[in-house]
This record gives structure tokens, C-alpha cells and sequence, in this order.
């Protein structure tokens, strides 16, 4: 999904004509800018949109760079700007921004976006700036065959670089968090066997991706496969990344334990 808020001055509208009070010598070797801010909810590779809160228009704080000069302007959203919006000509660089990526969890989107742009002296720039999501997103989840194997239940944890923790266990939305490594970690707890035996709980593999990037959904999908035996697989957004013999390597682990 994608939108647009277009974001004008009542100063723009004023430099079509010198006689609607537009100071020439203030405005001489200065041109006026517009800018129209929009964002997209699509992330990359799966060309999907995620459902989260978007920002308004007013939430987007914009920085000014100079390109071919040392100018630099931060303000805290784009309406202050649009107070005084002349710049000298010249070729610039505008960077919106809205959310925090200090801030993770479920729809903790953060967005960003920035475009080069060329200002003429006494002539009028619109500028059009789509911002994306800035963050990494992760979605985990089991398959049936997993909680048929795994009868007694199971618990899920994701943990992101930054040291935050969140329950998976049973997700259905993804988390929004920054951009670098996360984990995926749990325990289970196994099918009684033939003979009767309860349950053993076993610690499941760990799941450590180590450069997750922004504006990217990442699956983590939990399967056991009973083909000539019984077999948990780990998926990243449909590719296998790990197979483990659940009869072997985690009864091992658990006697360990």
C-alpha cells in the first residue's frame, strides 16, 4: 500500500507572481520547494505489504544536505521548513524520517526515505519522497506436523541483537526490529513412545541469523518430517536451512540436560 500527503506553503504559491509580495531581492538567487511525502507498507522479495501503523504526514522530521555545498538543516517535521521554504540554488539531498528503531516489537514500524533535488533561483521545486520501512521484520511459526510430534506443547523465544525478548510461541504478526542479528530459541516436549514413557521435553535447535537488513519479512518455519524417521526442519522464508534427527541428536540433548 502506498500514499502520498502532499505538503505545501502559501510562500510556494506566492513566487508565481513578483507582485503578490515576494521581496525580489530576498528571493533573488533562491528557489522555493514542496515537498510531497508518502510511504510504502511493501517489503522486498515477497513484494507483500505488512499491516502496520503508518505515520501522518506531520510525524516526519526532515534533514537538508547540501550535495555540492556544506549546507545542513534538521527540523523536527516538514511544516517548520515549509515557514520559510526558500533555498539558495543548488543541488541538495531531503531525508524524512518518522518512528525509532531503538523502539522493537509488533507494529513498531519506522520509516524512511530521502531523493536529491536541484533548486533554481525563482523557480518552483516539488519534490516527491517515498519513505520505507526501515526496520527487519520476523514472523515464526510451527506447522501442524510440529505440534502433532511435539503433543506436550512447546515455547518460543526471539531475541534480537539489541537484547530484546518476545514469546513466539504462538505469533501471527511479525516484529519490527533493527536491522542485524536475531535468534530463535525454545523447547519441546516429545510424544510418549511405545513403551509408554511420558513426554520428554528436549531443547530445540537455535536459530541465529546474523544479517538480517531493513524492509525484510523473515519466516522461520518449524516442521518435523516422519520420512524414515522423524526429522525437524528449520525453513527461512521457504529455504531449508537446518535438518535434525529428532530420535538422535535431541534425545542426546536431553539426557544431557
Amino acid at each position: 500500500m502506498k500514499k502520498f500527503f502532499a505538503i505545501f506553503s502559501l510562500v510556494a504559491l506566492s513566487l508565481t507572481a513578483c507582485d503578490k509580495g515576494v521581496d525580489t531581492n530576498e528571493a533573488k538567487g533562491k528557489g522555493s520547494v514542496a515537498f510531497k511525502v508518502g510511504e510504502t507498507t511493501e517489503v522486498v522479495d515477497t513484494r507483500a505489504n505488512v499491516s502496520c501503523t503508518t505515520p501522518a504526514a506531520e510525524d516526519f522530521s526532515l534533514r537538508i544536505e547540501g550535495v555540492d555545498s556544506s549546507y545542513a538543516a534538521d527540523y523536527d517535521n516538514i511544516a517548520i521548513f515549509n515557514e520559510n521554504n526558500y533555498l539558495v540554488e543548488g543541488q541538495y539531498k531531503a531525508t524524512v524520517s518518522a518512528g525509532s528503531l531503538a523502539e522493537e516489537g509488533y507494529d513498531k514500524a519506522m520509516f524512511v526515505g530521502s531523493k536529491e533535488f536541484a533548486v533554481a533561483a525563482r523557480q518552483h521545486t516539488d519534490v516527491e519522497i517515498t519513505a520505507t520501512i526501515a526496520n527487519a521484520l520476523v514472523k515464526v511459526e510451527v506447522t501442524e506436523n510440529f505440534t502433532n510430534y511435539f503433543v506436550g506443547g512447546h515455547s518460543l523465544k526471539l531475541t534480537t541483537a539489541a537484547g530484546n525478548e518476545f514469546d513466539v510461541t504462538e505469533q501471527t504478526v511479525p516484529i519490527f526490529f533493527a536491522p542485524g542479528a536475531f535468534t530463535v530459541s525454545g523447547s519441546a516436549i516429545k510424544q510418549p513412545n511405545q513403551s509408554g514413557k511420558g513426554g520428554v521435553e528436549v531443547t530445540l535447535p537455535e536459530y541465529k541469523n546474523e544479517s538480517a537488513v531493513a524492509q525484510t519479512l523473515y519466516i522461520v518455519k518449524l516442521d518435523v518430517e516422519n520420512v524414515g524417521g522423524a526429522t525437524l526442519t528449520i525453513t527461512l522464508n521457504e529455504t531449508l536451512v537446518e535438518s535434525i534427527d529428532i530420535e538422535q541428536e535431541l534425545n542426546d540433548n536431553a539426557e544431557e540436560a
